[in-house]
């Protein structure tokens, strides 16, 4: 059964450790499962299993280019259209694509989240609203390290050569210029309660 209406698309970035991911649970969490449909970035990473693991170490994940923009794109499209996708899953610790997938259809509400969200300029005619959650980089830092460590299988001394070669000039350079075509900015030293009724009120000013 296809819904009448567009979905309203939610689109989240902000840098790593920013609170996107906390966030977006958290407003997925308040409504009713068959409503809201929330989406990671980080499942689309590139299907890099042609390369040997070494190999795959030393890639830049930071980079737009890491990211599988084109399923994406027709993933969207797909789900607007009331099409039925598969999300890719991704395994963090050996940086491939995993063989199962996540099958899914359009919801009313579908929010997809990840650093890079804001800097395709060619999805935001898919965003009906496009937020930027701005958080002081001491705090992303640290809540990277502590993430790294516990879900990821990472050494802190990797994660901060990481965060210094990679993510820090990947921010710098593609993550926060892309603040400047958000809708809403969220402070990510707000409350939790706060952030999401910023997002819930932006939501049923579109329904109404």
């Amino acid at each position: 059964k296809r819904f009448k209406m567009n979905p309203i698309i939610i689109a989240v970035a902000g840098g790593t450790g920013s609170g996107k991911s906390y966030l977006t649970k958290k407003l997925v969490s308040t409504y009713p499962k068959n409503k809201i449909l929330r989406i990671e970035q980080d499942s689309y990473y590139k299907d890099i299993s042609n390369m040997d693991y070494n190999s795959r170490c030393e890639q830049n994940f930071d980079h737009p280019n890491a990211i599988d923009i084109d399923l994406i794109e027709d993933h969207l499209k797909k789900l607007i259209c009331g099409g039925t996708i598969r999300i890719p899953e991704y395994d963090f610790i050996m940086h491939l694509r995993k063989n199962i997938k996540r099958k899914t259809k359009q919801h009313p509400i579908i929010v997809i989240e990840g650093i890079l969200m804001l800097h395709y300029v060619r999805l935001h005619n898919l965003f009906t609203v496009k937020i930027f959650i701005e958080t002081p980089e001491h705090i992303r830092f640290d809540r990277r390290i502590s993430r790294d460590i516990k879900f990821r299988g990472r050494t802190k001394n990797s994660i901060e050569e990481q965060y210094h070669t990679f993510v820090k000039p990947m921010h710098d350079k593609f993550v926060q210029p892309s603040k400047c075509y958000a809708d809403i900015v969220i402070k990510g030293t707000d409350t939790i309660k706060n952030s999401i009724k910023q997002i819930e009120t932006a939501i049923n000013d579109l329904k109404t």
